[in-house]
């Protein structure tokens, strides 16, 4: 596709999350907020058409006045939807759904079933909850094919692509399904940085709990799950010998 428009700069999080999409396909982008990961997708080649759909009028009122102004009208189409509900089976290759919680992100994965299972792929950030969303979206018959995670304004966004598979999967181990398989395996950089923070902050805690004489035992021992599972991954990167850094 000829790239003649001008091209937003996206966010380091949003950026990633378009770096995603694989090259050609037209994309349906659910809570497309003011429209510049569609404007992005289109002016840098990667999409030919989208659908972009956000539940409040406002931010789809904003995400219009951006089409227009970069002159995408005819790429570009906004819907008012709540999650799926205003799209067609088989408009698009490509889902996007970012920048909201994972139970949220799931309840509009799992209303329309024959919507979600009908995309090559799905783009997903959710941001919270995730180890239950990543073994949630297994249960569901996607696999997960590609993972980044971003730093951005103090905040990690973990994101993922997935595809639909016809083979029944089987749970992910718990570590795994925790931090990312992908991100473990590629000993992701900001990943490493995550569970540095992570070490530090859960080991204050148990230190408190311990000095606070704490008779929460399960809540304790709670935590010191979690730090296990913390130091597992961190031996991850430890094994590499300084590629982490």
């Amino acid at each position: 596709m000829e790239n003649h428009f001008h091209i937003p700069k996206l966010s380091d999080r949003l950026g990633s999350i378009a770096g995603m999409v694989s090259n050609g396909n037209s994309v349906c982008d659910v809570g497309c907020d003011h429209g510049f990961v569609s404007i992005y997708l289109v002016a840098s080649g990667i999409s030919p058409h989208v659908i972009a759909m956000d539940v409040r009028k406002g931010p789809l009122s904003r995400a219009d006045e951006h089409i227009q102004a970069y002159k995408m009208e005819n790429y570009i189409e906004t819907r008012l939807s709540d999650g799926l509900a205003a799209y067609r089976a088989g408009e698009a290759q490509t889902l996007i759904v970012a920048g909201m919680g994972g139970p949220l992100m799931l309840r509009i994965l799992e209303s329309y079933p024959e919507k979600t299972g009908s995309f090559q792929e799905l783009i997903l950030q959710p941001q919270s909850e995730i180890p239950a969303f990543r073994s949630t979206i297994r249960e569901m018959g996607y696999e997960i094919t590609e993972e980044k995670m971003v730093l951005e304004e103090g905040k990690y966004y973990p994101m993922m692509k997935v595809v639909p598979v016809q083979k029944q999967l089987t749970s992910l181990p718990e570590l795994e399904n925790t931090y990312g398989p992908h991100l473990l395996a590629e000993r992701n950089p900001v990943l490493y940085q995550f569970l540095k923070k992570e070490e530090t902050m859960v080991t204050e805690l148990l230190e408190r709990l311990q000095k606070e004489a704490s008779d929460r035992k399960d809540v304790v021992q709670q935590w010191k799950h979690r730090y296990e599972l913390c130091r597992k991954a961190l031996e991850l990167y430890e094994e590499k010998n300084g590629t982490a850094d």
